[in-house]
């Protein structure tokens, strides 16, 4: 079955919701649970496209996963297979980071080169050199990677970028290996310390997290832990930009204004008020939409690439020029041809990784295509500020990282449906 959003535009957005777990924090703390050989109780899980396949994959690993709700229990007492399935690997990205922890239970991996978004190149050089400095060693074909190590010990790794990825797999790796790991250069971002915090609570002693120096002492055994994901700050930030783009008020519950304030700082600039109690933030779009003369992205605590396509989405509508520079993934530019296939005037010079926006008097709902998850996000945004009928198509992007987003925008106002088309 193929799935399609059905979005009839032009509506205000008014309301309130809580926002769903954290896909980004919840995804390495089901790896992580590997490393323990006994229970994990993680809570507030999202249930995704990303989060079924982990599951799938942990159970072919032979965990024994048990989903009630929003609770997911994984028992990995019993594990004992070390190869990550080709299937689920090319299904999801986020598979790559069990290298850590298989690696650290068991000493050794078997896995292929991970799939997921077309937004770039995404290379998993980083991974595999923290790894090596903490004693594995690599062999690999064009398509399957095996690691081995007789034990890992501690190190100190210094990132050329914080990736996030393989952040999390140094720590992973790092928890139960002898001795001391320092990491410098590492991802700050809230779902690193999320899964530090996790480990942590499952006996690891981490610290320096959300510092781009990290320090793991080695520790012989974790423990079984229950723990509660984050909201998701991406999700809430899509849910933002939607309420800028169609103009309304929205208060979203769940996620702290801290994590996201570059780009609530970007949705003031372009005419938006917001304001913040506890971990429920309130935006209301007063003006007409103001450009951004210039929006970059950079890891955290800068502007999330992962945001970068909704933002594009809501400057198509500004009154004047605005320009974006993608410095993380290259890839995330090419959403700009959907968006223009709605009337948008968007301008990519790929060498200078810059994008020009041209903001125009309106869009115009079209069948357009999900080619990534953030920017299938952003096009629904885009088909809820249009005149008429707009369809998303290929929207199994999208449901890889929201859960009910169709019931979420129709609880603020939207006409939006999430409908399957037999093949």
């Amino acid at each position: 079955m193929l799935s399609f959003f059905k979005i009839n535009g032009k509506l205000p957005m008014h309301g309130g919701i809580k926002v769903q777990g954290s896909k980004n924090a919840v995804l390495p703390m089901m790896a992580a649970s590997v490393l323990n050989k006994g229970i994990t109780v993680i809570k507030n899980v999202p249930m995704i496209l990303d989060v079924c396949s982990m599951i799938h994959i942990l159970r072919e690993l032979g965990c024994v996963v048990k989903v009630e709700g929003d609770c997911v229990t994984i028992d990995s007492s019993q594990m004992s297979k070390i190869e990550i399935p080709e299937e689920w690997v090319g299904k999801m990205r986020s598979s790559i980071i069990l290298l850590g922890p298989l690696l650290s239970r068991f000493h050794q991996v078997k896995t292929f080169f991970p799939g997921g978004c077309s937004i770039g190149k995404r290379p998993i050089d980083l991974h595999l050199t923290a790894l090596e400095l903490l004693g594995a060693t690599f062999t690999h074909t064009e398509n399957e990677i095996i690691g081995m190590t007789k034990q890992l010990v501690g190190n100190e790794i210094t990132f050329s970028f914080p990736s996030v990825g393989a952040t999390e797999n140094a720590i992973m790796a790092s928890v139960c290996a002898k001795g001391t790991t320092i990491i410098k250069n590492g991802a700050r971002e809230p779902e690193v310390v999320q899964l530090c915090l996790f480990l942590n609570a499952m006996g690891a002693k981490i610290s320096g997290m959300g510092t781009s120096t990290i320090k793991i002492q080695g520790v012989t055994q974790l423990h079984d832990v229950e723990f509660t994901n984050a909201g998701d700050r991406i999700v809430a930030a899509t849910i933002l930009a939607g309420a800028a783009i169609c103009g309304g008020e929205v208060f979203i519950e769940g996620v702290k204004k801290e994590h996201l304030l570059y780009v609530l700082d970007a949705l003031e600039a372009t005419g938006c008020q917001w304001d913040s109690k506890g971990d429920v933030i309130h935006l209301k779009r007063c003006l007409p939409l103001k450009p951004i003369k210039q929006l970059v992205t950079a890891p955290y605590p800068g502007f999330p690439t992962d945001c970068q396509s909704q933002m594009m989405a809501v400057l198509t509508l500004a009154n004047g020029v605005s320009t974006i520079e993608e410095t993380v993934f290259e890839g995330r530019f090419n959403t700009a041809n959907e968006l223009k296939k709605m009337g948008a005037d968007i301008i990519i010079e790929a060498e200078k990784k810059r994008a020009t926006i041209l903001g125009v008097k309106k869009l115009t709902g079209a069948t357009v295509k999900a080619l990534d998850l953030r920017g299938g996000a952003a096009l629904v945004l885009a088909g809820l500020a249009a005149d008429g009928v707009t369809y998303v198509t290929d929207c199994h992007h999208i449901l890889r990282g929201y859960a009910h987003f169709a019931e979420d925008l129709r609880n603020l106002g939207m006409d939006i449906t999430l409908l399957e088309e037999k093949q």
